[in-house]
């Protein structure tokens, strides 16, 4: 099961890395959201990857697990839901302005710094 984990967060990060490398903001904002998927998927496997096993102690249980990954996965969804509402939401913002969603279209002004090529 480890392997299949450390497998998905590798898939994972690597896609999210090709996707934040693009000049689009659509797949900067999909690559940052597989980012966040793969830290979750981390933290959650960092919590012991026990299966049937409760994360509260009690008399009759052997094994347990730990409670903190759960707790702070769940955090982290919910802060990656609203940061990429709030980058959308800039996004969308930056497109209607421009009428064009790339990342990095700025280019430099010939009359302001005559040494920069087109």
């Amino acid at each position: 099961m480890e392997f299949l984990f450390a497998s998905a967060i590798g898939v994972l990060t690597a896609a999210g890395l090709y996707l934040v490398l693009r000049l689009r903001t659509f797949p900067v904002i999909m690559g940052t959201s597989l980012l966040t998927y793969a830290v979750n998927v981390f933290l959650f496997a960092s919590g012991r990857l026990t299966v049937g096993a409760p994360p509260i102690l009690s008399d009759e249980a052997t094994t347990y697990t730990d409670p903190l990954p759960q707790a702070l996965v769940l955090t982290a969804i919910v802060i990656s839901f609203g940061m990429t509402a709030v980058v959308v939401m800039i996004a969308l913002g930056a497109y209607l302005g421009a009428n064009d969603d790339h990342v990095d279209d700025q280019k430099p002004d010939p009359e302001q710094d005559p040494e920069a090529t087109t």
